[in-house]
């Protein structure tokens, strides 16, 4: 049977018309790339590989996870931003990227991209060897300047955990005379402090939380001004100094984003099954055992804490001389 041509045409829009809600209800309808910035058993891929399994659940569909690591986490996250925007490639990733800009490692951050959820936070701790000659911060610091240069610090490169806490304390303590060694995550730099190639590392208690139960490592300070619930035995880095409040409380925080433009539809699912996620009793069990605090957020509260947090972090970057561009550069206010 022939049509008209504008009958045809009306056919065909009606047609598509009646098809685009089907389509959005079948997504996803093939697995799904999560690209973790960090390498394994770190932070980051700990977050990642234990809030999966019940994403995939409500999806019905597989997460396929890879570490791509380089770059303080830029390597995946220009992988994600330049690769198709349909809701099948998430970045799972950490901070860092709020950093890229001033730090001078890339003209691309969490502003290209969607939050699906910031899932939780982490607080920061210096951890040694276990064999350091030191017990606690202030010992640590008395050692590093009467043997400068000696003492191994572990690094993950400029806009890392490690520089931000490093940042800190030379602020309060001066230049110091210690030799950074990068790593490409805390994983690795952590697995490297227990076979002492390395001395001290700004560490997620999250990350360091077993080794130092286990007796591998131990901490010299928890970066809060109050103690962990799960080591109270160990004093925050303000009982050494009180100059480190103005900085605190800070740490880390991680999470899922897709890119820019990916299809509302998608999002939706994705923010759905994830918070669901986040929700799951396991999931929350881990992150209290693990020292993390459980945030479960999307959307413009999501926006607002990234916002707050690249202000006080970058800025204090600035102040202590390790960015390559002022934030007003890139209109981030001081706050």
């Amino acid at each position: 049977m022939k049509f008209a041509p504008f009958v045809a045409a009306a056919i065909a829009a009606t047609l598509a018309l009646s098809a685009s809600p089907s389509q959005a209800q079948q997504y996803p309808t093939k697995e799904i790339q999560g690209v973790i910035q960090w390498g394994a058993g770190g932070s980051t891929d700990t977050v990642m590989r234990a809030v999966s399994p019940k994403a995939e659940d409500v999806l019905d569909q597989s997460i396929v996870l890879q570490n791509i690591t380089g770059g303080v986490g830029a390597i995946a996250l220009n992988k994600v931003a330049s690769g198709k925007a349909d809701g099948y490639t998430l970045l799972m990733g950490a901070e860092n990227p709020l950093l890229y800009k001033v730090m001078g490692l890339g003209t691309k951050d969490y502003s290209d991209f969607v939050p699906i959820d910031i899932l939780a936070r982490g607080t920061g701790i210096l951890v040694a060897r276990p064999d350091a000659p030191f017990d606690d911060y202030k010992s640590m610091i008395a050692y590093v300047k009467a043997h400068p240069d000696e003492v191994k610090f572990g690094s993950t490169g400029p806009g890392g955990l490690p520089s931000v806490v490093t940042a800190m304390i030379e602020s309060v303590e001066g230049k110091l005379p210690v030799t950074f060694v990068p790593y490409d995550g805390d994983g690795s730099a952590l697995t490297a402090l227990q076979s002492k190639a390395i001395d001290v590392m700004p560490a997620v208690l999250g990350a360091a939380i077993e080794g130092i139960k286990a007796g591998k490592m131990k901490p010299l300070a928890i970066i809060a001004k109050e103690p962990a619930d799960q080591l109270p035995q160990v004093k925050p880095i303000t009982d050494a100094n009180q100059k480190f409040a103005k900085f605190l409380p800070w740490g880390p925080f991680f999470g899922i984003f897709a890119p820019k433009g990916t299809p509302k539809e998608a999002v939706a699912k994705l923010q759905d099954a994830f918070k669901q996620a986040a929700n799951a009793d396991s999931f929350k069990t881990l992150m209290k055992n693990r020292g993390f605090t459980l945030m479960n957020i999307n959307g413009d509260e999501a926006q607002d804490f990234m916002t707050k947090w690249q202000q006080n972090t970058t800025w204090l970057l600035q102040d202590a001389g390790l960015t390559k561009a002022s934030p007003e550069t890139f209109g981030i206010p001081k706050p």
